[in-house]
């Protein structure tokens, strides 16, 4: 009995290398129907980082301007999106460092003001990379990638909060810089 067990212990562990070794060797070619396809306007240099916030979108039409609108209104929304999550980041952990008897309501005003800033902050996007392609079946794709840079969107921020009444009494602008900075290094880790 003994015997039968190391002799499938053995076979187990000899299983699981070759699965090993197969599965880790050579590339394995494409699959017949499937072809690589390449994508402009991506890779390291076009993510997020601690100076700039980008998004990279495609856009496909019969007509080439209208695939270009449509990829620039699909970068500027993911952009959007994207601004959007980080200054609600920066916000709460601006709120939660401060202490204030109206909390509550002073969360919901940076907040509200914060949607206010990135409906603006949209109007200073960069296009960092652009390129056009047509397809085989006549269609256009363009590749685009924006970017907004982080001084920017702080700039915005501050100026919106600074002209709120209720804000500028609680807004300190160093601390709020420090805490937007260190939320845009933790973009692109």
């Amino acid at each position: 009995m003994k015997k039968i067990a190391q002799f499938l212990m053995a076979t187990m562990v000899i299983a699981v290398v070759v699965i090993a070794v197969t599965s880790c060797g050579a590339p394995k070619a494409a699959v017949p129907d499937e072809k690589l396809v390449e994508m402009y306007c991506s890779g390291p240099q076009y993510l997020s980082d601690a100076t700039a916030l980008r998004f990279t979108a495609i856009g496909t039409s019969m007509d080439q301007m209208t695939s270009k609108k449509k990829a620039m209104s699909d970068a500027r929304a993911g952009l959007a999106a994207q601004i959007e999550t980080t200054v609600k980041s920066v916000i709460d952990n601006y709120v939660k460092s401060s202490t204030h008897n109206n909390k509550e309501d002073l969360s919901n005003r940076y907040e509200g003001l914060s949607r206010e800033v990135v409906s603006q902050t949209l109007i200073g996007t960069r296009t960092v990379c652009e390129q056009m392609t047509k397809t085989k079946d006549g269609n256009y794709k363009t590749y685009i990638c924006v970017e907004l840079g982080g001084p920017e969107i702080l700039t915005s921020i501050n100026n919106r909060f600074s002209r709120d009444e209720f804000l500028k009494v609680d807004y300190d602008y160093e601390k709020f810089k420090k805490t937007f900075e260190e939320e845009m290094s933790k973009l692109g880790k």
